[in-house]
């Protein structure tokens, strides 16, 4: 297997090595603080929360702003310690999460068994061109808390932690508002899609990741704004309970995941080559816009 993850790039509770390894990613200006709390609770996998540069324990280190650049460094920084793995990511996170598995992919290394991702509409779909990167700090902070709320009044009352917030915050919107879709084949990973019922992002660009992949697809909606999960973790956290033990179960039985038709999608796959031989993913669109982070 690939060498274990460098200390900087993942925090975690105590290590589970006869568990599944669940790699967390961030929401838009977000740290790995966010997850940490599911390490006591979350049973059946080994959290790693990933920390990107520019916040938290990396607040010196200078932000990534474009996807290519992020990818880049979460192949070279990211290296789970063994399979099978499972990745989540709320807002921002999902399509972090999304490239990267993409990135493992064509760079022919293990992905993630199941993929998990929360509050983001289907990265195929067009989106509404926003700068908001482009605000000042303050402003930005403000704009971002009116469309999806998740920043605490204090920070917005506190100068220095206006700026300092602002500074991941900014780099991640940069990274969203600049992202262009590249079709690919799908994938063969099963997701799982979550979201809140009052959220900005609707059932349809939900739903819509099923475009995505190959495998099954689970779409679940809970009650709540954005941030549904801070309020209510617990059905979050079975959602994220029953991938990794799905992801467990299939590696011990050496099958691999099921398609929408309930086929193995190594038993399926010889049949779909030549049909999907240099085939991208119908519809697929390009451009930035004024998706959640």
């Amino acid at each position: 297997m690939n060498t274990p993850t460098p200390p900087r790039w993942t925090l975690g509770g105590a290590p589970r090595p006869a568990a599944p390894q669940l790699f967390c990613f961030p929401h838009g200006g977000g740290s790995a603080a966010e997850y940490l709390r599911w390490a006591r609770d979350l049973r059946t996998g080994e959290p790693q929360c990933v920390q990107l540069p520019g916040r938290g324990s990396r607040t010196r280190e200078p932000v990534i702003t474009s996807m290519d650049a992020l990818v880049d460094a979460l192949l070279d920084g990211v290296r789970p310690a063994r399979e099978p793995f499972v990745f989540f990511g709320h807002s921002f996170g999902s399509l972090v999460a999304f490239e990267f598995t993409r990135a493992l992919r064509a760079a022919g290394r293990p992905q993630p068994a199941h993929l998990v991702v929360s509050g983001y509409p289907a990265p195929h779909l067009p989106r509404a061109a926003s700068r908001l990167h482009l605000l000042g700090d303050r402003a930005l902070l403000e704009a971002v808390a009116e469309r999806h709320g998740g920043i605490p009044p204090e920070v917005l009352a506190d100068d220095d932690l206006v700026v300092l917030a602002a500074r991941a915050l900014r780099a991640d919107y940069q990274i969203l508002e600049t992202y262009a879709h590249r079709p690919e084949p799908p994938l063969s990973v099963p997701v799982t899609v979550l979201g809140g019922t009052e959220d900005r992002v609707t059932a349809e660009q939900l739903d819509a990741w099923r475009e995505v992949t190959d495998a099954e697809v689970t779409v679940r909606r809970f009650p709540g704004g954005h941030f549904y999960l801070r309020d209510r973790p617990a059905p979050v956290l079975r959602a994220l309970s029953a991938a990794l033990a799905s992801a467990a179960a299939d590696a011990r039985t050496g099958e691999g995941p099921r398609d929408r038709t309930g086929v193995r999608t190594g038993e399926a796959l010889s049949e779909r080559t030549d049909a999907r031989s240099g085939e991208g993913l119908t519809g697929a669109r390009t451009g930035g816009g004024n998706a959640p982070c």
